[in-house]
């Protein structure tokens, strides 16, 4: 393929041509996080990085913290300074092994062990962390992680990783544009995380009687779950029924979304499975995984480890539905037998008790949480576009395909 003017081939790709492809080791100095177990995270007042954060909370720029030690603790780890470039050393997977996120803060903090740490000596922090997280980074990451159930990566691999690296305005520039993009991103969380918590609100009201929607008066009734709806436990062998039917796994359901977010067939594993209809409450009866929930708008079979509810005449299925999500259900369904796996136990479930509504006020009040739904789905829809333009942009930006003047 002929190359547009001004641009050359080199081992990270295309770029411009007055950009340079530099090892991480030309950059700066590499050093080591130290210390901080588990139980020592909660432990003070001084803020603290750990290696599992960069993959679960740092995306490019560190911009907050979950871990905070003590002045004891601290003593024994690594202090960062302003400017570092965290890389997370061990991991799940090779496809994600050194995400990395810039230190860009003056604030007295620290770094746990398994993070290996670059401090730059001219690049822009903010750049480098947007950059050593970029496809054709990634990639060079991904082959030189070491292991299979824990992936390593060590430092002098990760030294001799190259990046693309612009003169330091053009730096500055794509690091202020993407920098922007994530500023629409955090506004976006935080709109999603406020009309999450008003639906929290409108639930604990409204389930419980506390507020009545307008046309509505009359006492209600107070009933056990186990009176109103029971589990459909018929099993089936996928075996004996059609291939491509749907079957629905833990790992289908959105965990707190009440979505189905992919889909399976029966045909992915000869197994035992519990068959569902239309109208269906699903949960995760496995205590860790509670909050997946679906209702059911296709029949089909779930695995053994998901609970389908049938509820009868006296129960609307999307009251029911909204009756799982709440914190007094999963309090009470917490309440597991079992040590390896804990399982919710259907002897305490079905005592449960419901706040009960005629069957025309539960609709309506359904009708007002599934509203409430819908408006969060959107806004997750909005955040999703919103994502998707930063990868666009960054696959542009970071390869120089796109110039900001």
């Amino acid at each position: 393929m002929e190359l547009r003017p001004g641009y050359q081939q080199t081992e990270v790709g295309v770029i411009p041509e007055d950009w340079d492809a530099v090892p991480l080791a030309a950059l700066g100095d590499f050093s080591k996080g130290s210390g901080v177990r588990k139980d020592e995270a909660k432990s003070g007042d001084l803020p603290c990085i750990r290696y599992g954060e960069i993959y679960t909370h740092h995306n490019d720029i560190v911009r907050d913290y979950h871990s905070y030690i003590s002045r004891a603790v601290a003593a024994t780890a690594k202090r960062l300074k302003r400017g570092d470039i965290l890389f997370a050393g061990s991991g799940e997977t090779k496809e994600e092994i050194g995400k990395a996120a810039s230190f860009v803060s003056c604030a007295e903090a620290y770094a746990g062990g398994d993070i290996v740490i670059l401090s730059p000596r001219t690049c822009s922090s903010e750049f480098l962390g947007y950059a050593l997280n970029a496809p054709e980074v990634a990639r060079q990451k991904s082959s030189k992680g070491q292991g299979d159930a824990v992936v390593h990566i060590s430092t002098s691999a990760l030294a001799s990783i190259s990046v693309a690296v612009p003169p330091l305005p053009e730096q500055s520039a794509i690091a202020t544009a993407l920098s922007d993009v994530d500023a629409l991103l955090a506004a976006q969380d935080a709109l999603i995380a406020k009309k999450r918590a008003i639906k929290q609100g409108a639930m604990q009201e409204l389930l419980t009687g506390k507020r009545r929607l307008p046309g509505f008066c009359g006492e209600w009734e107070v009933k056990r779950l186990g009176e109103l709806a029971h589990i459909r436990n018929q099993k089936v062998s996928t075996s004996q029924v059609d291939q491509e039917t749907l079957c629905v796994e833990l790992e289908n359901v959105g965990q707190g979304s009440g979505r189905l977010e992919s889909r399976s067939n029966a045909g992915s594993a000869i197994s035992t499975k519990y068959t569902f209809q239309v109208g269906d409450v699903l949960f995760g009866r496995l205590r860790s995984y509670l909050r997946k929930y679906w209702i059911a708008t296709e029949s089909g079979l779930c695995t053994t480890e998901i609970w389908p509810l049938a509820t009868d005449e006296r129960l609307v299925p999307s009251y029911l539905f909204a009756l799982v999500q709440t914190d007094a259900f999963i309090d009470a369904a917490s309440i597991a037998f079992g040590t390896h796996m804990p399982r919710a136990d259907w002897g305490v479930i079905r005592n449960f008790e419901i706040s009960l509504p005629s069957t025309e006020e539960q609709a309506a009040i359904s009708k007002v949480m599934n509203d409430m739904d819908a408006e969060v789905f959107a806004m997750e829809a909005a955040r999703e576009k919103i994502a998707k333009l930063k990868q666009g942009m960054m696959q542009a930006l970071l390869t120089g395909r796109i110039r900001l003047v």
